[in-house]
């Protein structure tokens, strides 16, 4: 075993499954151990792991923080609260405030019903509804999602909940146009907190078990990852690309995944995921259990 130690402070494990480590990267086909990812070059991984740490240092540190504070076993709402504190903090801090500055000004487009829901007997469907920007997250599509669960939360006689995006892709996260418009820290974090679709969907998978689904598809991003890893039952066509970006805007993920992947693959795993910047198709979302099924 051999340890190395990233910019950020964070330790990296080698080819030896450490608990101390922020993950352990190996050559070894079929490493199950969910303290370890499978690379195709431990060295060339390393190195892209440094630069990204070297630029993201604050951001990279924070994301171990939180990911090591979390306890997935425990209920969502104050690992919650603890990534959304966190969130806030980068929000604040200047690794966010230089990718704003690299992204410059942005226009947030104005799109009719970013949210559709229907209701068949005792099903609720639910569908984002930008396609035109697969679906990336917005704060009129939170308001409307978390109106479209309330129905379900407090409606006994709904039986099962399935969440789907229309258009190429299921969400691609956080609609970038629109970030940098909050108000300050504070209000973003109380927003995230008391209007949270994360929180009532992991409600839901609590009282629905494999009927509160989320069928994915395309990208499968940010937010949208997080999101769907509450449901109960996650299905996935072939076609579907998962991944956390938000190290590359200075930030962690912040609509309750480091509780809801956490749960699901382990925090070493999703380090790697935000670290790294890289995507996985739905094999190896399907292996590391990510997704329960492909269809």
């Amino acid at each position: 075993m051999s340890l190395v130690e990233l910019p950020a402070g964070i330790v990296v494990g080698v080819e030896t499954p450490d608990d101390g480590a922020a993950f352990t990267l190996t050559e070894h086909a079929g490493a199950d151990d969910r303290r370890t990812v499978e690379v195709d070059s431990v060295p060339r991984t390393l190195e892209v792991l440094a630069e990204r740490c070297e630029r993201w240092p604050q951001t990279a540190a924070v994301c171990d923080d939180v990911l090591r504070s979390v306890d997935p076993a425990a209920p969502a709402r104050p690992g919650v609260i603890t990534e959304s504190l966190a969130y806030s903090t980068l929000q604040a801090g200047p690794e966010f405030a230089r990718w704003l500055a690299e992204r410059g000004p942005a226009t947030m487009p104005a799109l009719p019903d970013p949210v559709r829901a229907s209701r068949v007997g005792g099903t609720l469907s639910v569908e984002f509804n930008r396609p035109q920007r697969h679906n990336a997250f917005s704060t009129d599509a939170r308001a409307a999602l978390l109106e479209a669960l309330e129905v379900a939360r407090l409606d006994p006689s709904v039986e099962e909940v399935v969440l789907s995006g229309a258009g190429r892709s299921f969400c691609s996260g956080g609609d970038l146009a629109e970030f940098g418009s909050f108000a300050d820290p504070a209000s973003a974090h109380l927003a995230r907190t008391r209007h949270s679709p994360a929180l009532v969907l992991d409600e839901l998978t609590a009282r629905l078990g494999r009927r509160c689904r989320a069928r994915v598809h395309g990208q499968v991003l940010g937010s949208g990852l997080e999101m769907a890893a509450y449901c109960g039952w996650v299905v996935s066509t072939p076609d579907a690309v998962f991944g956390l970006p938000e190290l590359g805007l200075g930030l962690i993920p912040g609509a309750g995944g480091t509780v809801s992947v956490t749960r699901r693959i382990g925090r070493w795993r999703t380090m790697f995921l935000v670290l790294s910047g890289r995507t996985i198709d739905p094999p190896t979302a399907l292996r590391w259990g990510l997704i329960d099924a492909v269809e």
